[in-house]
């Protein structure tokens, strides 16, 4: 965005998500101003900048939203629609760098660009650059990806960053020896924090949703949704609060044994568990 005129002898513009100046007369003409002058602060300019600056905020955490539920969601993304959405600088940070795979589930690359005719160019495992133009990719979630590790080795060679957390995303395999039946993970209750508002407000703040007694993320697997649900106390409960056990639901509502609940809907709840359970009330030992 270019400098717009604000007053007399002065020219705003948006520069990294704040407004700046600089004085268009005087020995320091051309110069930006470390700090908005007195006079400016009210302006309308300055005013329609500002207004500008937190809709640029609001829609880059949209994008990275949506990129985290195409993530989550393991659901093909078709590929000219990154395309579209590409020139968009806030989309583009969003979806930089981030694992894709197109037709062939064993070739996993960095997304690097997309043209505007559909053609996505990702750096492989070999380093190279190369194109590809499925109808679709997905983003895969972490727990799905093969030799995660290996991963990200290259991703840090490569001086990988990504606004959605993906490679380096905390990821919990589920065990194989699971009892038969068993519908609870139990390892986060008995927790104890100072008030069920502040553990509702962290799990808010997390990006989790919290829907009457329980902070709740929900994740796809094979084409099969599933919620994980966590109880954290009543609404309006005003003493200490204590977690409970972690669960899964179907879509109808059931509850489903450990079992039956997928990769990917089992890392997440684990992970969103793990995030709440780390904001304990730790009791410091007495000293003798």
């Amino acid at each position: 965005m270019g400098w717009l005129a604000a007053g007399d002898g002065y020219e705003v513009a948006l520069m990294e998500g704040r407004v700046a100046a600089r004085a268009t007369t005087g020995r320091a003409a051309g110069r930006q101003l470390k700090s908005l002058p007195k006079a400016l602060r009210e302006h309308p300019e300055v005013d329609r900048l500002r207004r500008l600056a937190e809709w640029l905020d609001r829609h880059g955490a949209a994008c990275v939203r949506q990129v985290d539920a195409w993530m989550v969601s393991s659901l093909p993304v078709p590929t000219g629609l990154l395309a579209e959405v590409w020139p968009d600088e806030a989309w583009q940070a969003a979806l930089r760098d981030l694992a894709v795979v197109g037709d062939d589930p064993d070739e996993v690359g960095f997304l690097r660009d997309a043209t505007d005719s559909g053609e996505l160019r990702v750096v492989n495992l070999d380093g190279e650059t190369v194109r590809l133009s499925p109808e679709t990719v997905t983003l895969p979630h972490p727990v799905l990806l093969p030799d995660l590790d290996e991963l990200r080795e290259f991703a840090a060679e490569l001086g990988v960053t990504q606004r959605v957390e993906q490679i380096h995303r905390a990821t919990w395999r589920k065990p194989d020896d699971l009892a038969a039946g068993a519908t609870e993970v139990t390892e986060f209750a008995g927790a104890t924090f100072a008030s069920r508002f502040g553990l509702a407000a962290r799990a808010t703040a997390l990006g989790y949703r919290v829907s009457g007694g329980y902070a709740t993320c929900a994740a796809r697997d094979g084409g099969r949704t599933a919620e994980a649900a966590l109880w954290i106390g009543e609404p309006y409960w005003e003493g200490d609060a204590e977690p409970g056990n972690l669960t899964w639901q179907g879509p109808d509502g059931r509850s489903l044994p450990l079992r039956e609940v997928g990769p990917v809907a089992w890392s997440e709840g684990m992970r969103m568990a793990a995030a709440l359970y780390a904001g304990r009330r730790i009791e410091e030992e007495k000293s003798q």
